[in-house]
């Protein structure tokens, strides 16, 4: 995916389908979102978003995580950085990826790794987000994209986008509309840091003028 005086480089990693990936490529195609992408890494081997990846000529790469189950670490953690880096990766997106990132990856890449979570954090952090804000009776769900660190959904937020939760709502429906959202805030906070338009303090993402 080559793009005009991309601002940025990014590598991708996923674990599932890739509509944020696919958003993200929509995004460059439309020329809305100023970057390119190096490269695509899943932990599973048949995931489509690596199909997604193929279908434009993005590089694509299987890296089998063994013997970890929830995150990555060891010689997994530095085949994806080895990887990264040849493609001259300068910011990582996590795009669905159902693992735990570990010091290695955040030291490679300081305060260059994105992640998107389906509610409005720091409320209902974790698995099945849209299922939590649901069954706890929440009235505004959605999603967040923020800096990643060493915990839990727990870095600073760039952005963030609401859903009304409607009585009829079940967790696929909520899960649906709160998706639409995340397929419009991913490129744009994407934007907005591979640009330089924010920087973080403390806890707090801000406008740079």
């Amino acid at each position: 995916m080559n793009v005009t005086n991309p601002t940025a480089t990014l590598g991708i990693l996923g674990s599932g389908r890739g509509s944020n990936l696919q958003s993200i490529l929509d995004a460059i195609a439309a020329g809305t979102l100023p970057v390119t992408v190096g490269c695509v890494i899943a932990d599973v081997a048949d995931a489509f978003i690596l199909e997604r990846a193929r279908r434009v000529g993005v590089p694509a790469f299987h890296v089998d995580m063994a013997p970890f189950k929830s995150k990555l670490d060891g010689t997994a953690e530095a085949r994806v950085i080895d990887l990264l880096r040849s493609h001259g990766v300068n910011l990582v997106v996590l795009a669905g990826f159902m693992r735990i990132v570990k010091p290695g990856l955040l030291a490679a890449f300081p305060n260059r790794v994105l992640n998107i979570h389906p509610s409005l954090l720091p409320a209902f952090p974790g698995l099945a987000a849209w299922e939590q804000a649901l069954h706890y009776g929440a009235k505004v769900a959605g999603c967040t994209v923020h800096f990643v660190d060493a915990g839990m959904d727990t870095g600073p937020i760039i952005l963030q986008r609401t859903v009304p939760v409607l009585d009829a709502d079940t967790p696929s429906t909520l899960h649906a509309r709160i998706q639409e959202q995340e397929h419009l805030a991913y490129p744009e906070a994407i934007g907005r840091v591979a640009c330089g338009a924010v920087r973080i303090e403390g806890r707090r993402v801000v406008s740079v003028a």
